[in-house]
């Protein structure tokens, strides 16, 4: 791949004909997309498409067969998760598992990058800046705690969350390590409608701030009011993209994901 290219590459985050395989099963044939900063960007498909694959790839969780990944203009695709979440982008999951046993306020604190205090001889030497930073740390994460309404739960135990409110807890710890981009896994999956509409809030304030997002999402509706462009999966590679009601519109999306004409 032309390196000149790579570096004249603006977007945000780049998928370059990833494909994965596994045994003899090709699961992603060649998929390539494209995020620009700012952009609030679904990803859809129906059960089977890939997406979930395609999402662990480019969150770090897998490595793909062949292809590349670039995280602005960086090649990722051998990096970790972790590795990743440094260089500014976070992800969520379908099914959020919260520590049910330490509070909420301390699951969002545990999203705190590069602490002093993760540093045993910090906590020795340094002990006047280790609670000074863990006084800014706590402060920072009420103050999320507070953009996605669950500050009233800060000291309750994280197991006593409904679904929804886990989900916005995931998304409150993703925030704590200042991300650029967010993958965001089923947000709307198990929400109840009140919990829903938070959820939906909060996306589209988070991209105005600046945040880059993209969603899998099986609710379309979900899609059609927050993103400005959608791709389409289907069996394993990239079917189309365009913007919600253009996609949603189109025969082949109509045939593949929305259960064909009659429908």
């Amino acid at each position: 791949m032309n390196d000149d290219f790579e570096r004249n590459d603006h977007s945000l985050l780049r998928a370059a004909t990833v494909s994965m395989r596994f045994g003899g099963v090709q699961v992603l044939d060649a998929v390539s997309l494209s995020l620009a900063p700012g952009d609030l960007t679904g990803l859809i498909g129906p059960n089977g498409a890939g997406k979930s694959t395609l999402f662990d790839i480019l969150a770090g969780e897998r490595r793909p067969t062949s292809g590349r990944v670039f995280l602005s203009g960086n090649a990722v695709e051998n990096a970790s998760a972790h590795t990743r979440l440094q260089s500014g982008m976070g992800r969520t999951f379908q099914i959020p598992r919260p520590f049910a046993a330490m509070s909420v306020l301390e699951n969002v604190m545990l999203g705190c990058q590069d602490h002093a205090g993760e540093r045993l001889w910090a906590n020795w030497f340094a002990a006047r800046r280790v609670a000074r930073v863990e006084a800014a740390a706590r402060a920072r994460a009420m103050e999320i705690l507070r953009f996605v309404s669950l500050a009233n739960l800060a000291q309750q135990p994280a197991g006593i969350l409904s679904g929804g409110q886990r989900k916005l807890l995931e998304l409150a710890r993703v925030l704590m390590a200042e991300p650029r981009l967010i993958l965001l896994d089923e947000p709307a999956a198990g929400v109840n409608p009140a919990l829903l509409e938070v959820i939906i809030e909060r996306i589209a304030a988070l991209n105005a701030r600046g945040i880059t997002f993209l969603i899998v999402e099986h609710n379309m509706d979900v899609i059609a009011r927050l993103c400005r462009h959608v791709f389409v999966m289907a069996a394993g590679a990239m079917l189309c993209e365009g913007k919600p009601d253009a996609v949603t519109r189109d025969p082949r999306v109509i045939d593949a994901y929305l259960g064909g004409p009659a429908a």
